[in-house]
């Protein structure tokens, strides 16, 4: 029986273990939670370690040691992740239960693995103070309480950096292998968007306007909303990193969601045509200046492929929505946060959380959309055994197709033996 030959088109659902550079990102990711974990453990046991004597986080106990558990359980979830990328059992998980807790490590690590580098290279250069924290805002600067000890926030943080790039590469490989057939154009091959997911990325741009106008009058210094906030005590360089990051998302996440909606219209958008006029001097042989008009055309044409989009607005919604949800949480668990809290900064992490949450909506229709579309252009496998049962079945009768006539046998042919004295082999 000839053997069914395997779609090429489709999804690809091998259950192969990983290969080698899958288990030592693995091992990385796992190894790098080790420290925050054994941190956490000690402290939820009661332990002060890289905690000063008068720091915020002893001011409400019962607060701290939620936040503990939940930091904790969360850190944990990249063990699992980790495990689920790589795993042959990993492909056999819905979409949706690895894709929301991929996206929400996404979003809490890649501001830290922005940002915190960022201030590091602004304090080499002598444009910060210590005990400055990435994206959380939580940090001590010049004049400001203590929070931890220096030496906590570089485990920490680093720890995060290697768990982002380990997962990241991680989910970049496993997303290929499952889904990458959904993202192999460029996005002037799309098709424009109908009007809702317009709509929904229209109301996206007009909301993320609001964090990244705040952010970045923060950023330049401004105080407008943020006197008596704990982000007046921060250092101005490390600060400036800090709030140009969270500005920045935003932007990315819109930007993103508009090229998947706008297809064709957001390439050419894209794109960059200008035109210039010159007067330049020509010189003859007599030397006699004549000046003359050129006219300069400037083309670009930027292929966009749709894997880029979608990673932008991948990023940008997961930062924007998570960090603007997870300061809000923690500034509504009262204590030192809260009370360095303005109205203006919770406008900006409400609207955060929304536009991050609107671009994920569009993100996820038009994967959606790809993955029908896709499941409908390609057309199932038929078994080669299946083939004449189905044919009979649909054309009965005399319509049927006609018995195979008998060959008469023949001494060299290839039934010889079989049907002696010139009888007619069945």
């Amino acid at each position: 029986m000839t053997p069914t030959p395997e779609p090429t088109g489709g999804p690809r659902t091998t259950t192969a273990p990983p290969d080698r550079a899958r288990r030592v990102l693995r091992a990385v990711a796992i190894t790098a939670c080790v420290p925050y974990l054994a941190l956490k453990t000690a402290w939820l046991g009661g332990s002060r370690i890289g905690m000063p004597e008068d720091s915020l986080l002893l001011d409400d106990p019962a607060v701290t040691a939620v936040a503990n558990l939940v930091t904790l359980v969360l850190d944990a979830c990249v063990i699992v992740l980790a495990l689920l990328l790589t795993r042959p059992w990993g492909r056999r998980v819905p979409a949706w239960l690895l894709v929301v807790p991929m996206w929400t490590a996404t979003g809490l690590l890649a501001p830290i693995m922005t940002a915190y580098p960022l201030q590091l290279l602004v304090r080499a250069l002598g444009g910060g103070g210590p005990g400055v924290s990435a994206g959380d805002g939580e940090g001590g600067g010049e004049g400001a309480e203590p929070f931890l000890h220096e030496w906590v926030f570089g485990m920490v943080y680093g720890g995060f950096i290697v768990q982002g790039l380990s997962l990241g590469a991680l989910f970049a490989l496993y997303a290929r292998d499952r889904w990458g057939h959904l993202w192999r154009d460029r996005v002037r091959d799309l098709p424009p968007a109908g009007a809702a997911p317009r709509a929904v990325t229209g109301a996206a741009a007009l909301v993320a306007l609001v964090p990244a106008t705040l952010h970045t009058l923060w950023a330049s210094g401004s105080a407008m909303g943020a006197d008596g906030t704990r982000l007046a005590g921060r250092s101005t360089g490390e600060l400036a990193v800090m709030e140009a990051t969270s500005a920045v998302f935003p932007l990315v996440a819109v930007a993103g969601a508009g090229l998947l909606v706008l297809g064709r219209d957001g390439a050419r958008w894209v794109g960059v045509r200008a035109r210039a006029r010159a007067r330049a001097p020509v010189r003859a042989r007599v030397r006699v200046r004549v000046p003359v008009r050129v006219r300069v055309r400037v083309r670009v044409r930027v292929r966009v492929p749709v894997w880029v989009a979608l990673a932008a607005a991948w990023l940008g919604s997961g930062a924007t929505a998570t960090w603007g949800g997870w300061i809000s949480l923690a500034s509504l668990g009262g204590g030192g946060i809260a009370s360095g809290t303005s109205g203006p900064m919770y406008l900006a992490y409400a609207c955060q959380m929304i536009a991050g949450a609107l671009v994920a909506a569009v993100g996820a229709r038009f994967l959606a959309g790809r993955a029908r579309a896709h499941a409908g252009a390609t057309p199932a496998p038929v078994r080669p055994t299946d083939a004449p049962a189905s044919a009979a079945a649909s054309t009965p009768g005399p319509a049927s197709a006609p018995a195979p006539v008998p060959r008469p046998w023949t001494p060299d042919g290839p039934d010889a033996g079989d049907a002696p004295d010139g009888r007619v082999s069945p």
